[in-house]
């Protein structure tokens, strides 16, 4: 039997309007709840895609099949708070729950599916049986059933094209993700007050207390580590990026650190100097070695400008061209890192394939990169035969590429190495490999530095530099053919390549 009580008019339009807005911006969100633990890959979006829409017709089944038994906007109330209460859960547990799954021994694939469906399934069920009900309660005859129906639905989609743009261009990079999360919860508990008078029950009770407690702990956490570690938690329109300090295995000194997934630090450097930090970026230094007369660098990937401010300080009156996407990456570098401008110092926020399809030809002489550093997030559009032949188009005659890539040399972690090799040797005469720490297993993930030259003999070129002469004698000397075919732009797996790499790290 209908409800006969009166309800405010558009109530349920604007009730299936803000339920398909928040949804979209719950599933976007996510992405970014999930990326301190187990990355950001297409295997994470996946997941999140594939068990919110399943959640979701899970949901759209119950919500009619309910209301043909029961149409009462009471129902439909209680459904929109259990949906806060289970997200007020997701808020309280999350941090444990990817903590123990970011821990186990499980594939990324597995590891993704999971997160998603014990923090994100729930409330998208319950979110998905709103619309359907809504439906039946606002159908009076059989004749303008059709129009009732296509206009509730109409209206839930442009709220979830509302709710995408919201979260994408808005609430992500200038109110966060986690109190996006908390601004979701304040959404649907007053929704579910708006449609019925609210009664303090034992269960209503319990879901305000815990999404009160889940805010508290977050914040307090949030608080504490700032104290403790001096952690920044950053959403950028890119990335969520952590800038925190802690101490350096070796030396023991303090460090200012970045990093944007949960296993591998992207940028850091000393507190107490301005020399640099991170053993990789010193390889950046074989420029000097492959290309003497060098003049103009470009560097994709900036990240915390480490190597751009130690090559401003080591090569005055050089230029170096940094191509970095994320502009408050830039701003952040400004903040916590030290970066300052300078003359020789130029700019570009871009994607860096973008910017190697419309840079003039010969314009560098070295092409230095620095955006493989993740497992989790390596952008596949650099990776590929087309983007190595843009990097040599831009070069210099005797230019030379320098980049690191995280990986094995060999063993099933190898597959990422392997095929960007394989690239490289398809366009330049010279590729050779450098391991950071040779004392590591070449079975094992690792640090690793590619260096292209357009010329060939360049590893032959004596070499009188003392600095340069320790990072030479890390060559990989032994015999390295690549066993996967290279990477092109219609067929690059590095996610999967990537994913052996994260479970043999």
């Amino acid at each position: 039997m209908n409800d006969p009580r009166p309800r405010p008019k558009f109530v349920l339009e604007i009730t299936v309007f803000m339920c398909g807005a928040l949804v979209m911006i719950f599933e976007i969100i996510g992405s970014r709840l999930l990326a301190p633990y187990i990355g950001t890959s297409t295997y994470v979006w996946t997941s999140l895609i594939g068990v919110i829409l399943g959640a979701l017709s899970l949901g759209y089944w119950l919500g009619g099949k309910t209301a043909d038994r029961q149409p009462k906007l009471k129902i439909l109330a209680s459904v929109i708070f259990l949906a806060g209460g289970a997200l007020a859960t997701t808020i309280l547990f999350k941090d444990v729950v990817l903590a123990l799954i970011a821990e186990s021994p499980l594939i990324l694939e597995l590891k993704s599916l999971l997160a998603a469906l014990l923090l994100f399934a729930p409330a998208s069920v319950l979110l998905g049986f709103v619309t359907p009900y809504a439906v039946r309660l606002k159908m009076r005859a059989l004749e303008d059933s059709g129009k009732t129906v296509g206009r509730l639905y109409a209206l839930s989609t442009v709220g979830s094209i509302l709710g995408t743009f919201l979260a994408g261009f808005l609430l992500i990079p200038f109110v966060g993700s986690t109190k996006t999360l908390y601004l979701i919860g304040f959404c649907l508990i007053g929704l579910s007050v708006l449609l019925a008078p609210f009664a303090l029950t034992k269960t209503n009770l319990s879901i305000l207390i815990i999404f009160v407690l889940g805010i508290l702990t977050t914040e307090l956490q949030n608080y504490y580590l700032l104290k403790t570690s001096d952690l920044h938690d950053i959403d950028t329109e890119y990335n969520r990026v952590r800038v925190f300090t802690m101490t350096d295995e070796t030396s023991g000194r303090r460090l200012r650190a970045m990093a944007i997934d949960p296993y591998f630090v992207q940028s850091k450097m000393f507190l107490d100097s301005d020399e640099l930090a991170s053993e990789y970026a010193k390889y950046y230094h074989l420029v000097r070695h492959f290309k003497p007369d060098f003049e103009r660098v470009l560097l994709i990937g900036g990240a915390g400008y480490s190597f751009p401010k130690d090559y401003l300080k080591t090569y005055p009156g050089k230029r170096i061209d940094v191509v970095e996407i994320d502009p408050q990456m830039t701003a952040i570098a400004r903040q916590y890192f030290r970066l300052t401008d300078s003359p020789d110092l130029t700019v570009f926020h871009e994607d860096g394939r973008v910017f190697l399809n419309r840079a003039p030809a010969g314009q560098y002489d070295a092409v230095l990169m620095d955006a493989f550093g993740s497992l989790f997030s390596v952008p596949f559009q650099l990776t590929t035969i087309e983007a190595v032949r843009e990097i040599d188009r831009t070069l210099k005659p005797g230019g030379v590429v320098i980049f690191n890539v995280g990986g094995a040399i060999t063993g099933k972690a190898s597959g990422f190495v392997n095929a960007e090799i394989a690239a490289y040797r398809t366009v330049f005469p010279e590729v050779r490999l450098f391991k950071v720490r040779p004392e590591r297993a070449d079975g094992e993930v690792q640090n690793l530095i590619i260096v292209a030259c357009k010329y060939q003999s360049c590893f032959q070129t004596p070499n009188f530099d003392g600095g340069i002469a320790k990072l030479l004698d890390n060559r990989y000397r032994l015999p390295f053919e690549p066993t996967l075919p290279a990477l092109t732009d219609d067929r690059a797996p590095v996610e999967y390549y990537n994913s052996f790499a994260q479970s043999f790290r």
